[in-house]
């Protein structure tokens, strides 16, 4: 009886015992995708952080500078320049221009440096007719060239409307901000005067 017992559940004890491997790598397969899953989520995660992380060290440490113009009086002017990253520039060059002009019309050599965070102001006395004259209504615009880790950066063109009759500024406003971020200058000092031509003539056909 226990041989006509045995015979009979042999040969489910032997199709049980061969589907142990199929049901294991089964099993094993579901793991390892839920597993592979499970790390391509980590990573999407991980390069969204890191991103994040590249974007803030990049917006706190990258230059940026920020260019105004304030009346002081009916015949002053100054021009304020604002560091707003954390990492210290050195001021080279402000450049100043109507906007239908091809090229600057004052440029003004400076050496002075701006730590981030901080302001720069300069009096621009008599070189704001310098490029506006007697009598003007219109927009003009300010750049700002500096060095900045050992590169050369510009600015690009900061707008102002401004009102100026008989030699007295009747009003000085700004119109916009600088619509992209510096940008570096490579090359001799002739490379990077034609590169800023070639802004100027393409900001002012858009004008």
């Amino acid at each position: 009886m226990h041989l006509q017992w045995f015979s009979q559940h042999s040969f489910i004890f032997n199709l049980i015992v061969a589907y142990i491997p199929l049901v294991a790598t089964v099993t094993t397969t579901i793991l390892s995708m839920v597993l592979a899953r499970a790390t391509l989520r980590y990573a999407e995660s991980s390069d969204k952080s890191l991103a994040l992380a590249r974007e803030e060290f990049e917006r706190q440490w990258s230059p940026e500078l920020h260019i105004k113009l304030e009346k002081v009086s009916s015949r002053q002017a100054k021009i304020v320049v604002t560091n707003l990253a954390k990492i210290s520039v050195l001021l080279q060059m402000v450049q100043l221009r109507r906007l239908a002009m091809g090229v600057p019309s004052l440029r003004t050599i400076l050496n002075e440096p701006l730590v981030g965070g901080t302001t720069w102001t300069h009096e621009l006395e008599k070189n704001l007719f310098s490029c506006t004259g007697d009598d003007y209504q219109g927009q003009i615009a300010a750049s700002m060239t500096f060095y900045a880790s050992g590169r050369l950066f510009r600015t690009d063109w900061f707008r102002f409307q401004i009102q100026v009759s008989h030699g007295e500024i009747l009003r000085l406003e700004p119109v916009n901000i600088a619509a992209r971020r510096v940008r570096m200058l490579d090359g001799t000092g002739e490379e990077t005067e034609e590169l800023a031509k070639d802004v100027v003539r393409a900001n002012a056909a858009n004008a």
